[in-house]
């Protein structure tokens, strides 16, 4: 067997990726920090995967297990294809697919092409019990020889078959099995790097915590999201608002807080203290996360006055540490499948409607300017109070760059929906003439004729980036209800 893992050290990667999180508007932070907790270590998820093809010695031999071996017949893809050349380019692909992900891919060196061959790697399989199969059928005439795995196997499926290793219409079978993402196709990556952040995604989901601060709740308590299985504690919101107000203002604070000022185009009636004041609300939220052993969090927040965590919450977000506003659990959920399954911080907002030119408006406080991801270039941002004051504390007006791709997000937990629309920014409207909040973005969603028809509820999310796929193919392989407009 060939063992494609990420050869890194997962803890020290996830160290040093936390201790450059405190400064991530182009600062350093550098050293260790009670204020940058690494990330809780994940457990590896183990992907078992095999090639279906006769190699050209058992063919010419007239030993291929189908209807065509009294030939020697090289039915399609044909001996040009060369299989076994395509096989080293695969795994070679899979390999740098999965450098940064939670996932062991094991595959078998020698193609399966016998019924013997099949039947142990199926005993394989059941006795590893992985958490999906990766197969790649290289043989028009070997499609039937995946069925019985496909019966046997009630989990997730990768199937990659080439175009050109099929014959006429591909097997309805594989096209339309349950739980299976078919990739019919020639040479797309990007459909089967999807799969495999999929399944990277739910493993990270099913190991992660939220931590809710709730100004309803009296007690802590313990809860898990059925779906994902992320695991839910819920602490009251005095908790966060004592953290705070015992916490001193460092130099870390004060170094975060010029370094936010420094990097932004303009600052519009702020005052002095609105910097100090968001670096120790972030300084808190880090603490609080650390003390709750927390992957994400999510706060109610609107009524914290100087002690709210916009900026915290959009430094976070760049960062893939998810932090969800107004403690909504959607919005959060969303955020931290986002994180795992595209690589990127999400916006969450609240969603406008221009009718008349049938485009969609997304505002809100907490927008992260890294919308491609920590280790990109970060966009331009502009200060301003946050809009409905009480008082006037620090947000991000974030610009977003016109002819984006955007990909608009929202998971419903207790309806198993998930929602994917993709789209193209067109600006980000200057206020006035538009109202709204801190960062504003207008968007065309692409194959809707009506935008109020979307998903129009409180908090979905805006990804910078085309994902919409992405989803698709996990609610494939994890069966959701897809709400989209992917044609």
């Amino acid at each position: 067997m060939n063992t494609l893992q990420n050869r890194r050290d997962f803890i020290k990667t996830a160290t040093s990726v936390a201790a450059l999180s405190f400064l991530p508007m182009g600062g350093l932070f550098a050293g260790p920090s009670p204020l940058n907790p690494a990330p809780r270590p994940k457990k590896r998820a183990l992907v078992r995967g095999a090639f279906f093809y006769p190699p050209a010695n058992v063919v010419l031999a007239g030993k291929a297990e189908d209807n065509w071996s009294k030939h020697e017949w090289f039915t399609w893809p044909g001996n040009q294809f060369a299989p076994e050349e395509q096989q080293k380019k695969f795994v070679a692909k899979v390999r740098e697919m999965t450098a940064g992900l939670d996932l062991d891919v094991v595959l078998d060196d020698t193609p399966l092409h016998t019924e013997v061959g099949i039947r142990g790697f199926m005993a394989s399989v059941e006795q590893t019990r992985p958490a999906a199969l990766l197969l790649f059928n290289f043989w028009n005439s070997f499609s039937p020889k995946l069925k019985p795995i496909l019966e046997a196997w009630n989990g997730p499926a990768i199937i990659y078959h080439p175009v050109g290793a099929n014959h006429q219409l591909p097997p309805e079978y594989l096209r339309t099995a349950p739980r299976v993402s078919y990739i019919h196709s020639i040479e797309n990556w990007s459909a089967l790097e999807q799969g495999l952040r999929a399944v990277h995604a739910v493993n990270r989901l099913a190991q992660s915590r939220l931590l809710r601060v709730s100004g309803q709740a009296k007690t802590p308590s313990d809860t898990t999201e059925p779906f994902f299985g992320v695991s839910i504690h819920t602490v009251p919101a005095a908790e966060f608002n004592t953290l705070y107000d015992e916490l001193k203002v460092t130099r870390e604070m004060e170094a975060m807080a010029r370094t936010v000022r420094r990097q932004a185009r303009r600052v519009t009636d702020l005052a002095p203290g609105a910097f100090t004041d968001a670096a120790r609300s972030h300084g808190a939220v880090q603490q609080l996360m650390q003390r709750h052993d927390a992957d994400a969090i999510a706060i109610e927040c609107l009524f914290l006055k100087h002690r709210k965590p916009c900026l915290s919450f959009a430094v976070n977000n760049g960062n893939l540490v998810p932090c969800g506003c107004e403690n909504d659990l959607n919005a959060s959920l969303t955020l931290m499948l986002g994180a795992s399954l595209f690589g990127r911080g999400g916006f969450q907002h609240n969603p406008e409607f221009d009718t008349e030119q049938n485009l969609y408006f997304g505002s809100h406080c907490t927008c992260t300017n890294r919308l491609h991801g920590p280790a990109a270039k970060p966009e331009k941002y502009d200060l301003r109070p946050f809009f409905h004051q009480m008082p006037k504390t620090l947000a991000l007006d974030v610009q977003w760059s016109p002819g984006e791709p955007v990909t608009l997000c929202k998971y419903l937990a207790d309806q198993k929906i998930l929602n994917a629309w993709q789209g193209t920014v067109i600006d980000s409207p200057a206020c006035p003439p538009t109202g709204g909040c801190a960062t504003r973005v207008l968007v065309k969603l692409e194959n809707v004729a009506d935008v109020c028809s979307v998903y129009s509820g409180p908090h979905p999310v805006l990804y910078c980036g085309d994902f919409a796929r992405h989803c698709r193919t996990l609610s494939k392989l994890y069966p959701l209800d897809l709400r989209t407009n992917l044609v």
